[in-house]
């Protein structure tokens, strides 16, 4: 299949000093079996017997990535229901054993709604969280896990077997032993060791070892503040180096480092970096979230995740990538083209945003996967500050959703 006449990114415009635009070049983009096989500029002619799908120079970008969402826990295809304010999270984990269990429609059919959106959205990879607790057991996992069947092809699913209410119970340790030997569950996940578990030591050490035993990543949700929550991220680095498990673990929320005077927060992203802990942020309206732009500068990666999307935790979100990390941008009082554009890293594969110094990077090569959206916008910039929504996503070289162009 030949991608015809679409547009990429190349490099800036540049006027006194300053970002004037965004350089771009059409090209047609050759794919087969899955995979980019040729890139060629837009002058050239196409082979008529092939199958084309018209780009109409539409701008060509890489597809969307959702780090931190909850699958089981969304709301949608429900009638409203007023969030209900709580003096706790317990008093909220407590709703939610009694609540998602009786409504009307089931954890796959809600699931499979909101990974509708996100394929409409552009996303072709998921991580979600799914709740592992005694009185549900394996349900949530075996529904969740059947939704991801109805979408195979569509986009690519992870899962984090997330103890939502506590890891330090026995029989909950030993359903997430059951829910790691399945293909899918990729990591293990953990809330607030000191708030929530109560034992700030025994939970992060019960966290990295159930991922070494099992070979796969942690994903620690840290609402923490201020000292008690760095104090919690220093205690996970240190674990993560003696194991040896760098490069897949990951921190949600941490809003600790958010309340830090700099030369603190410093100390605290040093051990984040010499341990490859990635941050993942929602960026919150309401409490102050971690420094994106102090992190990237100090070598710690930053990624950002819808979380709530519709459910008893939040009445808002609505799973658009796009609309959440321009939030991310003005919030950061990001404005100009290559702050703008540099913003595309936190929803996508790193080091595909074009950089001050080099242009884009070469992420359009042969023998990368085909997974790409179109965009009706100038340049990436336009498309986070306005919000554009992608009319094309291509998941695997395979059109998994066309609106219009």
């Amino acid at each position: 299949m030949w991608l015809k006449d679409v547009r990429v990114e190349t490099g800036f415009h540049i006027e006194d000093k300053h970002y004037a635009g965004t350089n771009t070049k059409a090209v047609h983009v050759k794919i087969a079996d899955g995979l980019v096989e040729e890139v060629i500029s837009a002058n050239e002619e196409l082979d008529e017997t092939d199958f084309i799908l018209e780009g109409g120079g539409q701008l060509l970008v890489p597809s969307l990535i959702e780090k931190h969402c909850h699958l089981d826990k969304t709301l949608l295809g429900e009638k409203w229901r007023p969030v209900k304010k709580v003096r706790s999270i317990f008093e909220r984990f407590e709703m939610e054993k009694t609540i998602l269990p009786h409504l009307e429609t089931t954890t796959q059919e809600r699931a499979e709604r909101l990974l509708e959106t996100y394929v409409q959205g552009g996303v072709t990879h998921v991580r979600t969280h799914v709740d592992i607790y005694p009185e549900v057991g394996l349900q949530n996992l075996e529904e969740v896990l059947a939704a991801i069947e109805t979408f195979k092809g569509k986009l690519d699913v992870e899962i984090v077997a997330f103890p939502q209410h506590g890891l330090l119970v026995d029989e909950t340790i030993e359903l997430l032993k059951e829910a790691l030997t399945f293909d899918l569950v990729k990591y293990v996940g953990g809330v607030d060791p000191a708030s929530v578990d109560g034992d700030i030591e025994k939970s992060l050490q019960t966290m990295v070892t159930l991922a070494k035993d099992y070979e796969v990543g942690v994903d620690l949700h840290l609402h923490d503040a201020d000292y008690l929550g760095t104090f919690t991220m220093k205690r996970l680095a240190q674990l993560v180096l003696e194991a040896e498990l760098e490069q897949d673990v990951f921190i949600s929320h941490a809003f600790g480092l958010a309340d830090l005077p700099t030369a603190q927060l410093k100390d605290t992203t040093e051990w984040l970096k010499r341990a490859g802990i990635t941050i993942i942020t929602s960026v919150p309206i309401g409490r102050p979230y971690p420094p994106v732009a102090f992190l990237e500068e100090h070598g710690v990666k930053v990624a950002v995740g819808c979380d709530n999307i519709f459910d008893l935790w939040s009445p808002f979100g609505n799973g658009d990538l796009i609309e959440r990390v321009s939030r991310l941008a003005e919030s950061s009082k990001w404005t100009d083209e290559w702050e703008l554009a540099q913003s595309l890293n936190y929803i996508t594969d790193r080091g595909a945003a074009i950089t001050k110094e080099e242009g884009r990077s070469e992420w359009l090569k042969p023998g990368d996967e085909a997974n790409l959206i179109l965009v009706p916008a100038e340049s990436t910039a336009e498309m986070v500050a306005r919000r554009v929504k992608p009319v094309l996503t291509l998941f695997q070289g395979k059109v998994t959703f066309e609106g219009a162009k």
